[in-house]
């Protein structure tokens, strides 16, 4: 037999086939020769059938019988086969394979041959496929070689060292040294790669921080270096190394957070940055980005940040759709430290909703929530009423259940308040949330002053249309409480006078229309047999219509028919009392609690910059653990000191503090962590006074062990209706990171009746300049603390 096909030969063989059966006749040959090459230990053609081999896998047919061939390559001496042998390795193999681990000893000696491409090799595929095991055996040549003189293996070195420090990150100390000394090279690659290996060391090791910040001036040095010179080999659209300056200011956002001499220091550059690059490519942009990243996420001066946002406000004009995306997420991002400077950019943001990309939309939309307050409030609202009536079906119940909130808290009038919901019901039409209904309802019977015009005004567009169900079922609600009132006209030009039967009528369409839901004809049907009590000549009338739904297939439908002729048999005496108007709820919850229950109720579908506003009293409590009936006397926020307990939740009129008034022994209870993530860590522990058994002392401590400070945390807490809670104000509002220090808060709770204890805890906090709202619950107590 003659010498194998050279790899140019196969190729050739290969592409000249037309069909598939002849490609895949040629490819099962080839293998058959390579692999019985294999089995007769050809070494002189080894590297040419594993290179054959590498180019069948990249065709996607199977090569991982050359695995241990290319184990033998990297183990020869002659360059030709290491070169082939490391590139079958890094194509072939990977951690997940034992094989692997077999070259290592081949590279250990390959990291220290005296050809500078042989140890080049070595690096490449240690940082392709290096393991843990792999990076801490081979560490050590690695950080030596980074003080080699040739630039070609210093380079690689130094990628290699970044590869190591995200595979063994206890290894990170070891290379600060090197990494002091390479940031100081001139060649452009070495420089690059020492950038990138000290930014992983800082991200990775937070005290290397401290010291690379007294390095800051040459750094700094570097960057106006880039930015004064010009490289026509490392330039990019007219841009001097944007990849360089990119990691430069990504290195200077880490230095300088939380630390204001740094950001002093800086802040002239990034000024200069700002003002003096250009925007008419994306290399620009990309560095502009940077920068203002870099002064977003730093304590940097107000006016940098102005100039910052300012930027941004210019991305929001680019035709580039990517560009607008990334400036409207940094806007949101902004929106809570920054809110004055983002509003004069809100005609830009407005315009953003207009755009025909769905992400850009999503993105706006978040961001004008973001911007709503008392004085802007009717001037967005029609903008987002706009939107609403050509956005996207997907971005519909986004839209509603905003505009819905944002009316909530910032609404000028009750009046406006209703309208605008309405004018939202009609709109969005199903896409609306499920408690819509009842909340408008709610606002509704709370606005004796206004139930003339609402229900003249819901009666028109129920008139009109009646494929709206929400806003059918709360047309429904109101004409049955107050359909006497659209009997006495109205004040407005369009007025009409309506009829007792123009009212039924009305009525009995809905419950005989196909497109009328089951709950929409239980609203409309109760809702009749209400006029029964408003209305004087149609009582009779009523009752026929209600005794044709006593045999409905509905079965809801038909018991509610078969109560009301009950009613109108039986106990005729007492349908006048029985039918009244409904009383108006009671308003007890008020400021911050409100909000957390609006919040648990929402189930997290409101946008996120709105949780952060004022609130507005509701009138209205579900379950907040969705088995029990929750009140609004168990649901507390911290009190401002411990002298403002809450006496009524004692027996007796004794007030809480005085059953703590004897240090309590700490009673034998496990503790429990309810939150761990991210760094952050709550957790409870538990005691009991002696002279008050039922009393429960929770002690909660959070700590903060991820690499950034936690700032503004509040833990708040709601518990079922049978049982009391208060809580005690809280020990600080921040958490320094690396776990140094804690923020400990008092919660007592009073169980009298010895119910299994469940809690529901909401945690709110800053967090790497983002706002977090965190809802969990805890069902896990430790028996102890409530039998």
């Amino acid at each position: 037999m003659g010498p194998p096909l050279k790899l140019h030969e196969l190729i050739r063989a290969i592409r000249s086939v037309k069909t598939q059966n002849e490609e895949r006749e040629v490819i099962q040959r080839e293998c058959a020769e390579i692999r019985s090459a294999f089995r007769d230990e050809d070494s002189v053609y080894r590297g040419r059938s594993v290179a054959k081999l590498l180019y069948m896998h990249m065709l996607g047919y199977p090569a991982h019988f050359g695995q241990m061939e290319c184990l033998k390559l990297i183990a020869s001496p002659r360059f030709t086969d290491k070169r082939i042998g490391y590139l079958g390795a890094m194509m072939l193999l990977d951690e997940r394979q034992d094989a692997h681990l077999l070259i290592t000893n081949s590279m250990k000696r390959d990291l220290e041959h005296s050809s500078s491409v042989v140890q080049g090799l070595a690096l490449c595929t240690l940082a392709c496929l290096g393991s843990a095991e792999m990076c801490r055996d081979l560490a050590g040549e690695v950080e030596r070689l980074l003080k080699t003189s040739s630039a070609h293996v210093k380079k690689k070195a130094v990628l290699c060292a970044v590869h190591i420090i995200r595979k063994v990150p206890e290894l990170v100390e070891m290379f600060i040294p090197a990494s002091e000394e390479l940031l100081g090279e001139k060649r452009h690659g070495v420089l690059y790669g020492a950038v990138l290996l000290v930014t992983e060391i800082c991200q990775r090791h937070s005290p290397a921080s401290k010291r690379f910040r007294k390095i800051l001036p040459l750094l700094l040095q570097k960057l106006r270096q880039i930015m004064s010179g010009y490289s026509p080999e490392h330039a990019v659209s007219g841009i001097t190394d944007p990849f360089l300056q990119v990691r430069l200011l990504r290195l200077l956002r880490i230095l300088g957070q939380h630390d204001e001499s740094v950001c002093d220091a800086m802040s002239d550059l990034l000024a200069q940055v700002s003002t003096c690059t250009e925007t008419q490519s994306n290399a620009g942009n990309a560095v502009l980005y940077e920068t203002v990243l870099t002064i977003v996420e730093t304590k940097s001066a107000s006016g940098l940040r102005v100039l910052a946002v300012n930027i941004l406000g210019r991305f929001l004009l680019s035709n580039d759709k990517n560009i607008r995306f990334v400036a409207l997420t940094s806007l949101q991002r902004l929106v809570q430290s920054d809110h004055a400077a983002v509003q004069r950019h809100r005609g830009t943001i407005v315009e953003c909703l207009r755009q025909m990309d769905t992400s850009v939309n999503r993105r706006a939309l978040e961001l004008c929530f973001a911007l709503v307050n008392e004085t802007n409030i009717r001037v967005m609202m029609m903008e987002l009423q706009r939107f609403l009536r050509h956005c996207p079906p997907e971005l519909k119940e986004q839209c509603a259940s905003g505009i819905f909130l944002s009316a909530e808290k910032f609404s000028p009038s009750k009046r406006w308040h209703i309208d605008t919901i309405m004018e939202t019901l009609v709109t969005a039409g199903e896409s609306v949330r499920d408690d819509t209904v009842s909340d408008l309802i709610q606002l509704i019977s709370g606005s004796s002053e206004l139930h003339h015009y609402i229900v003249q005004r819901l009666y028109k567009e129920v008139r009109k249309d009646i494929v709206q169900q929400p806003l059918v079922q709360v047309a429904s609600w109101c004409i049955g409480e107050y359909g006497d009132l659209l009997l006495l006209g109205s004040d407005e030009e369009e007025s009409v006078q309506v009829t007792e039967d123009d009212v039924l009528d009305v009525l009995e369409g809905i419950l005989q229309s196909h497109i009328s839901l089951p709950s929409t004809r239980a609203y409309t049907l109760t809702a009749i047999m209400k006029l029964s009590t408003r209305f004087e000549n149609g009582v009779d009338r009523i009752r026929r219509v209600v005794s044709i739904y006593g045999c409905c297939h509905d079965v809801e439908l038909q018991q509610r028919a078969v109560e009301y002729n009950a009613l109108f048999k039986k106990y005729d005496h007492m349908r006048s009392a029985i039918l009244e108007k409904m009383p108006l709820p009671e308003k007890s919850t008020t400021g911050d609690n409100a909000s957390f229950i609006r919040e648990v109720k929402e189930k997290d579908v409101s946008p996120p910059a709105l949780s952060s506003s004022s609130s507005q009293p509701v009138s209205h409590v579900t379950d907040l653990l969705g088995l029990l009936d929750v009140g609004t006397d168990s649901i507390l926020t911290p009190v401002a000191s411990g002298a403002s307990a809450v006496n009524q939740i004692v027996p007796n009129g004794g007030s809480l503090l005085d059953l703590l008034d004897e240090t309590p022994n700490p009673a034998a209870l496990p503790s429990i962590v309810v939150y761990n993530k991210d760094g952050l860590e709550v957790e409870f522990s538990f005691m009991r006074p002696p002279s008050s058994p039922a009393l429960l002392v929770i002690n909660s401590c959070a700590r903060n062990s991820s690499s950034s400070d936690i700032t503004d945390f509040q833990l708040q807490a709601a518990v079922p209706k049978s049982v009391q809670i208060q809580l005690m104000a809280p020990s600080g509002s921040s958490l320094e990171a690396s776990g140094e220090g804690s923020v400990t808060q008092s919660i007592r709770v009073l169980n009298p009746q010895k119910i299994p204890l469940r809690m529901r805890v909401r945690l709110s906090f800053m967090h790497n300049g983002n706002s977090v709202h965190e809802i969990c619950e805890v069902s896990n107590f430790p028996p102890g603390t409530w039998q």
